[in-house]
């Protein structure tokens, strides 16, 4: 029979297991951050994607080349962009308010997985809305309507690092065959992602239009 006293060592001694393995199996946010660091650099080796600084990206008159799968990397955010298209149309004016509609394809690179797209049949007339402000230089916005809305809540903030293309491109409607919508690809860490993103530090890979609303 198990005495009272090896009773209470038992319990003691699982208590201290249990422990171990709760404080084991805990992930800090530095260690999230270091897999999403890692998650991004496999992406960036399978697509053998080319890596520009800002300066090379300034050097080439803010274009990225395709035929070498350049992106450029803007340290400060972490955000990667390549330029597929820059669009027709103007950019967005300083102290400029307007609409865009963006379709867009996000994949988790944690899971190498599509989650969302707007480019199908189903959501074929209803692009994502949003309302884009520049001010000097720097933009906001907020959801009117669309996928993103529809799929991480009210409350859902524009991922910042959609923004950061705005700089960049110009914004229109096609008034001819020869002219077409901007188009850019993006890798966004968490902190520049959708808010879900943020949360559980998962970095995501975006292929996004943007067009002029009416």
């Amino acid at each position: 029979m198990i005495s009272m006293k090896n009773l209470a060592v038992i319990a003691l001694l699982l208590g201290v297991v249990g422990c171990f393995t709760a404080c084991h199996d805990h992930e800090t946010y530095a260690d999230q951050k270091k897999k999403e660091r890692k998650a991004i650099q496999q992406f960036i080796h399978e697509q053998n994607i080319t890596t520009i600084t800002e300066a090379d990206f300034e050097a080439a008159g803010f274009k990225t080349d395709l035929e070498k799968n350049e992106y450029v990397l803007f340290p400060s955010t972490g955000v990667y962009m390549q330029i597929v298209r820059e669009g027709c149309g103007e950019k967005i004016k300083d102290g400029e308010t307007t609409t865009l509609l963006c379709r867009f394809t996000e994949e988790n690179l944690m899971e190498d997985s599509v989650f969302l797209s707007n480019n199908v049949h189903r959501f074929a007339n209803s692009p994502d809305r949003l309302t884009v402000q520049n001010l000097s230089g720097t933009f906001a916005a907020t959801f009117i309507s669309g996928l993103m809305l529809d799929t991480y809540g009210a409350n859902c903030p524009v991922p910042q690092g959609w923004l950061v293309p705005l700089t960049y491109i110009k914004v229109g409607r096609p008034t001819s065959a020869e002219e077409e919508i901007a188009k850019v690809r993006l890798i966004l860490p968490h902190t520049q992602g959708q808010s879900n993103a943020s949360y559980n530090v998962y970095p995501c890979y975006y292929e996004i239009t943007y067009q002029r609303g009416l």
